[in-house]
């Protein structure tokens, strides 16, 4: 109800004074994209099980709203742990509560057919190629694509690339039909190699390539009283059906990292990222940072944060199996020997701060290299130019007034904060049974 009001009131101050500045920021249902009848086609592409247990909370979240979706895949394409049975495990929990929310919409798919449409993606980052091999989960994604349907198919990815990535190199035909709503930042940092082939391969991509906004959902907006992320999870979720004792379990606090992608689709206009929407308001993207160096990085160095370095160094005398690790943080980056004296390394910075790198490998003139960067935030010349070789591809607004903190474009999420777990909060509701 509030938000039918809060909309009513915008409405008023439009027809007293002028509303261009006002609507330009107001996600609007008349622009939903189930208003003309028709559910948007959805795969979801997740890292469920692997190295961040909201991915769960996410899944949970896609579930109580799946009335409003025409699902057609759900794909586990972990880093780490994590198997196309985590997704199962929530479609079990699912199952117990499908009588109560069935009971709300006959619009929502039963157990089984969910359980039809959870496949296996790849468990492991993609080669300096950026594509390995198909898997069920890549296959999957080019059948639906291919669906006599006129709508388009959106495939947001909550983790890395790969299947994407696979699919695409399988099949280039589909490329038209796909939407991709990527959750990068993080995930990016794992999936270098499979990006990097995106934007050299499949520049005409649609690409919502959100490294920081998705941040807006559990960081600002109105943190207070029942709104605050642990006191939602406790009042508006834990308690609500096996799904919503689901959620809690994984994580006490709400965080749903991954929730925007879906968001866009519930309250914004599905075919322009630019408009404002529960997921976010992106803008066109301007050339893809990229650094490439034929040596070790110095303490000099400056690099895009979110952007790819690219090492390429020179090799000699290697053994018949050579080996080489870039060791950053938690992370030990394979080297590619490329057959031509080098080896190539990609790493991709989640955060404005500086890097240490060294090099373990059985090739003496490497093992022991270290090196160093820094990464910044993005100069306003070059953000101001978005990239003609990308002209569907959109990303986090970096204007300093929707930032949160350090989070680029996260206000164009935070900002609806109130009213999407408003909303939320009412379909949990949905997991148990109404008391006469």
């Amino acid at each position: 109800m509030r938000l039918v009001v809060d909309r009513f009131l915008v409405l008023l101050v439009c027809v007293s004074f002028g509303c261009v500045a006002i609507q330009a920021e107001e996600p609007s249902s008349q622009q939903d994209p189930n208003s003309n009848g028709l559910r948007p086609r959805v795969i979801v592409s997740t890292d469920i099980g692997g190295t961040d247990p909201d991915d769960f909370q996410s899944m949970v979240h896609l579930l109580v709203y799946a009335d409003r979706l025409d699902l057609e895949g759900l794909i586990s394409s972990p880093f780490g742990e994590g198997r196309v049975e985590d997704l199962l495990d929530v479609v079990d929990c699912y199952e117990k509560d499908f009588t109560n929310l069935r009971s709300h919409s006959d619009q929502y798919p039963t157990a089984n057919v969910l359980r039809a449409i959870c496949k296996q993606g790849e468990t492991e980052v993609a080669p300096h190629a950026g594509v390995r091999r198909s898997t069920e989960g890549s296959d999957w994604i080019i059948r639906c694509a291919k669906r006599e349907d006129s709508r388009p198919l959106h495939v947001l990815v909550w983790g890395g690339l790969e299947d994407l990535a696979q699919a695409l190199h399988d099949d280039p035909s589909i490329l038209p039909r796909l939407r991709v709503y990527w959750i990068g930042g993080p995930n990016k940092k794992w999936s270098p190699d499979a990006y990097q082939y995106l934007v050299d391969h499949h520049p005409t991509l649609w690409m919502i390539e959100s490294n920081s906004a998705y941040r807006g959902w559990f960081t600002g907006g109105n943190q207070k009283g029942e709104w605050e992320n642990e006191s939602f999870v406790r009042t508006h979720v834990k308690d609500f059906g096996e799904l919503g004792r689901l959620f809690a379990a994984h994580k006490m606090d709400l965080k749903m990292g991954d929730t925007p992608s879906l968001a866009r689709l519930l309250n914004g206009v599905a075919e322009d990222p630019t408009a404002p929407s529960w997921g976010g308001r992106y803008v066109r993207a301007w050339r893809r940072p990229r650094l490439v160096l034929e040596r070790m990085p110095t303490a000099s160095d400056r690099m895009e944060v979110f952007g790819i370095l690219e090492l390429n160094l020179s090799v000699e005398q290697t053994p018949a199996n050579p080996e080489a690790k870039l060791l950053v943080e938690n992370q030990a980056l394979n080297g590619h020997f490329a057959g031509d004296g080098t080896v190539r390394f990609r790493f991709c910075p989640k955060a404005a701060k500086q890097y240490d790198f060294r090099i373990k490998s059985n090739v003496k003139s490497l093992d022991g290299l270290q090196g160093e960067v820094r990464a910044v935030s993005p100069e306003r010349a070059v953000t101001s130019q978005p990239d003609d070789r990308l002209p569907q591809w959109w990303t986090d607004d970096p204007s300093s007034d929707v930032a949160e903190g350090p989070h680029a474009g996260a206000k164009t999420v935070s900002q609806w904060r109130e009213a999407y777990l408003e909303d939320f909060a009412e379909r949990m509701k949905r997991c148990v049974k109404e008391t006469p």
